[in-house]
This record gives C-alpha cells, sequence and structure tokens, in this order.
C-alpha cells in the first residue's frame, strides 16, 4: 500500500500570506498513486448507489472524472462563475481567503439524482457547501461529499454537517 502523504507537499504563503496549501500535484505526477488513490476514494464510497459525481473546480475535476466513470455515473462540473456555457444557477460562498461564485448547469442534475460530491480537499467549508446547495436546487440528493484532504482545524465538516462527510487524509 502506498502512503498517499508522502505525494502532498506544503506549499507556504500561497495563495496568499499565512495559508499554508496541500499540493497535490506530486500525486497526480506518479501513475501508482495516481491509482491507489482513486482506489481508495472509490472505497470511501461504500459503491453506493450514485448516479452523478459532481466535481468542484478545478482539481475536484481530477478525481470526480475518474470516480465517475468507475462507479457508471455521470460527472458534472461545478464552476466559478462566467466559466460553463450554457444557463446556470449560482451560489455566492466565502472561502478562508475572499469571496466568489459558483455556477452548475441548470440541467445538470435530474429531480432524484443520488450525488456524490467530490473536491480535492475540505478547508472551512464554503466551497461544498455552495456546491451541496445548488445540486439540493436542481432536485438532487447528496449521497456523500468526499474529499482527498479535510483540513480538520478549520472545521469545514461543521458547515456539511447534514451529508456524510468522508476523507482520505486529514491534517
Amino acid at each position: 500500500m502506498i502512503n498517499l502523504e508522502d505525494y502532498i507537499r506544503d506549499i507556504e504563503n500561497f495563495p496568499k500570506q499565512g495559508v499554508l496549501f496541500k499540493d497535490i500535484t506530486p500525486l497526480l505526477a506518479d501513475p501508482k498513486a495516481l491509482d491507489c488513490c482513486l482506489e481508495e476514494l472509490i472505497r470511501l464510497t461504500e459503491r453506493q448507489k450514485i448516479t452523478k459525481v459532481v466535481g468542484i473546480e478545478a482539481r475536484g475535476f481530477l478525481f470526480a472524472t475518474m470516480m465517475a466513470k468507475e462507479l457508471g455515473a455521470g460527472f458534472v462540473p461545478i464552476r466559478k462563475s462566467g466559466k460553463l456555457p450554457y444557463a446556470t444557477l449560482k451560489e455566492p460562498y466565502s472561502l478562508e481567503y475572499g469571496m466568489d461564485v459558483l455556477e452548475i448547469h441548470e440541467d445538470a442534475i435530474e429531480k432524484g439524482d443520488k450525488v456524490l460530491l467530490h473536491d480535492d480537499i475540505l478547508a472551512t467549508g464554503g466551497t461544498a457547501r455552495a456546491a451541496a446547495k445548488l445540486v439540493e436546487k436542481l432536485g438532487g440528493e447528496i449521497v456523500q461529499c468526499n474529499f482527498l484532504i479535510e483540513i480538520e482545524f478549520l472545521k469545514g465538516a461543521s458547515k456539511l454537517n447534514k451529508y456524510e462527510v468522508r476523507s482520505l487524509l486529514s491534517y
């Protein structure tokens, strides 16, 4: 078994002063670590019935698309404002270092879809909570919120307390 923590690099003061960024690019660069990570993320789902995997821009797309394929589900991107070409729903959210807006195509989720929400890192939880709101506005049911990394001291999981939250690594 590969120790995935060996493939996570700390970058100090990124994207702004005082933030310790968890960089997953070394993990993405190693095919064996990438494979192991995907297997472990799928294991976290316990093979629940999932019809859509929603990935949050941008690093959330990397594993969400692979998980969707593995689970036999569709992939849905949630992106920052102005990046999706079709009609969208919008949801503002706050980050540990500012404010932004997320969007989803208005036809991306069907009423009753069983949704796995995925992002690479759970920090303050604002991004994931905004994404979950978008899914629910379209009639989807969040089956699980799934993350590669959780930064525990930021208590982001508390903003997702009505959902099952699972992470591979915690710092």
